[in-house]
């Protein structure tokens, strides 16, 4: 009788301690997972928020200066973002191909990229006369796309 007790007992603290060592594994795999939701929730929630909209007109002679070879545009942040009005934060492309040449510039009084803020992208590329070209511009994943013939 003794001997069904003490194997009792051995089971009993061998299951004691797989359980402790899953609740464990969980906890902590639980807390990684609770973690990566909040970083991706803080991702989508500035996505979200960031809206910009390239205000150029695409009938205007000023955008594509052919003795510079520079293209220039005028994006409006109209999201609730404030954003970084630098060339690092803005991806552009020009026909299908990443800029990397491209200064950017607030306009008026402007201490940062606020909402209703102008800047002033200046693309340093060569394009062919009497012909279509297509502006992409990227910013914090909201994609806008200027059209306009030189």
């Amino acid at each position: 009788m003794a001997s069904v007790s003490v194997s009792h007992m051995i089971l009993f603290i061998a299951s004691m301690l797989v359980a402790a060592s899953v609740a464990g594994v969980f906890t902590d795999t639980v807390g990684q997972l609770s973690n990566a939701i909040d970083d991706q929730g803080l991702q989508v929630s500035q996505d979200v928020r960031t809206d910009v909209e390239i205000i150029s007109d695409s009938g205007s002679l000023s955008i594509y200066d052919d003795a510079n070879d520079n293209v220039t545009l005028h994006v409006k942040n109209t999201g609730s973002e404030t954003l970084a009005a630098e060339s690092g934060a803005i991806n552009v492309f020009v026909d299908g191909q990443f800029e990397t040449d491209v200064t950017v510039t607030l306009l008026g009084d402007a201490i940062s990229w606020r909402p209703g803020e102008v800047v002033r992208l200046d693309i340093s590329e060569t394009l062919d006369g009497n012909s279509d070209h297509r502006v992409k511009v990227i910013v914090n994943g909201d994609e806008e796309v200027f059209e306009f013939r030189t």
